[in-house]
């Protein structure tokens, strides 16, 4: 698969992967030859079909200031096509509450994924989307994020006040558009004074390249240095990370220098993070998304034991970049397809999350799949249009309290190997990953658990 309409839902990995010499290989890569080729056809016939509409200038928002946090709460967010301040208003204020009532962070992209272009044309802004969701963000006690991406169409080849949503994002800026990008990430940052967080990119989009079949490491490490110095002529508080770079995973064996009984991870995804930690001009946190999925077989060895891939790429990247703070900017755990019914499916997240506790990971946002319609809404933190919390608010909820960085946290034993449990000094949080219910003695305590039961206890004297 690859990247299109950004809105990442229970997929495979990003990209197709090619790791060995095998048959499957082949298919891949001629896969993403294909797609090369197609993606230059269309570079070239790159035209805008939105037309932009005037919007009256307006000043900034005055938006709150984060709330104080004693540690960095870890858990968030990122908002998608779909939001709260897409809602009616008795939703969006119990999104408010889902959202503020353990203060987490809060992501939002600059263009697409529910915002509109913030320049349509060199110099002509256009905020009020961006706005909206900040002012949402803000409302709801958020620690805010802006993920810079993606790009205006006339950075990118296509034309001046015009939007072509289709090719939002697959195509990167030209190169002799890098400078106007980074002052666009500028522009940002003084709209918006109250966030001190920055990713730069999504999925190395555009990124790719087919003469050398693996990523344009150097095009996105200039670009990522040019927003870099950017951001911080702004305000030298100002956090940025990058590479954001999608890692992915066969099933089988193959040339990487990380693999495990969940699959092996694609070199040239490891290769683009070295380059940019050895050129990149500076980072606060080293950014990756990626899925327990393999991109062949799902999930292996099985659902839950999959989630241990999570932690072997962040002790990787925790090696490699000096013990930088390690972004999950996004996670899947959930093959397409899967049939899985909403207790499973906040059953292997919540595996997923201990794994992230485990291997020390500062920040891993949730990708929240809502959307437009009532209706079953798989995953989602509300019921969109209808209101209501869904099971997985909680389960970000109980690890943003319980589970912020810096709390010493332990592996809790079980009798019954078919029960996870984590726990820090006042509290464990544990997970029946069997479609049974299961009995076992947990943190010297006798629990039961129903079939993929999420469970929370009290220790010591809490």
């Amino acid at each position: 698969m690859i990247p299109t309409d950004g809105r990442h839902a229970r997929r495979r990995s990003p990209w197709p992967i090619a790791l060995g010499a095998g048959a499957l290989a082949v298919v891949l890569v001629a896969g993403i030859m294909i797609y090369a080729a197609i993606r230059t056809q269309a570079r070239s016939e790159f035209k805008g079909s939105d037309v932009a509409t005037s919007v009256p200038t307006q000043p900034a928002p005055t938006l709150e200031a984060p709330p104080a946090f004693d540690k960095w709460p870890r858990w968030g967010i990122t908002h998608t096509q779909f939001s709260a301040d897409n809602e009616p208003e008795h939703v969006a204020e119990q999104a408010r509450g889902v959202l503020g009532r353990v203060p987490m962070l809060q992501n939002q992209h600059i263009m697409g994924w529910g915002v509109g272009n913030p320049e349509p044309s060199p110099g002509q802004f256009n905020f009020r989307d961006l706005d909206r969701r900040l002012t949402f963000m803000a409302s709801s006690r958020a620690m805010p994020v802006i993920t810079l991406c993606c790009a205006p169409d006339w950075m990118k080849g296509g034309q001046a006040g015009r939007t072509d949503w289709s090719k939002n994002h697959t195509v990167a800026p030209r190169k002799e558009h890098f400078d106007d990008f980074a002052e666009l990430a500028a522009r940002v940052a003084r709209q918006y004074p109250t966030v001190k967080h920055y990713m730069v990119w999504n999925e190395f989009k555009g990124f790719w390249n087919a003469d050398t079949n693996r990523w344009d490491a150097e095009g996105y490490t200039e670009l990522y240095n040019k927003v870099y110095d950017a951001l911080k002529k702004v305000d030298p508080e100002i956090k940025v990370g990058g590479p954001y770079v999608p890692i992915g995973t066969l099933s089988g064996t193959g040339p990487s220098e990380l693999t495990g009984p969940w699959g092996t991870v694609d070199q040239r995804a490891l290769d683009a993070i070295e380059y940019w930690i050895e050129h990149n001009k500076g980072a606060d946190f080293i950014v990756v998304d990626g899925a327990s999925m393999t991109g062949d077989k799902g999930n292996v060895p099985d659902d839950f034991s999959a989630q241990a891939k999570f932690s072997a790429i962040t002790t990787w990247l925790r090696q490699k970049s000096g013990d930088k703070p390690v972004w999950w900017a996004e996670w899947y755990v959930e093959p397409e397809n899967s049939g899985w019914s909403e207790d499973k499916r906040t059953a292997v997240q919540a595996s997923a999350l201990m794994e992230f506790v485990k291997s020390g990971v500062t920040t891993a946002l949730y990708w929240n799949p809502q959307q437009d319609g009532e209706g079953e809404c798989p995953g989602c933190l509300w019921a969109p249009k209808v209101g209501g919390e869904m099971p997985m608010a909680g389960l970000l909820s109980g690890f943003t309290k319980w589970f912020p960085v810096g709390v010493k946290a332990e592996e809790v034993t079980s009798s019954d190997p078919k029960i996870k449990a984590i726990g820090q000094e006042q509290q464990l949080v544990m997970v029946n990953t069997s479609d049974r219910s299961v009995t076992a003695t947990v943190d010297g305590r006798q629990v039961s658990l129903r079939p993929y039961e999420i469970k929370w206890s009290g220790r010591g004297g809490a």
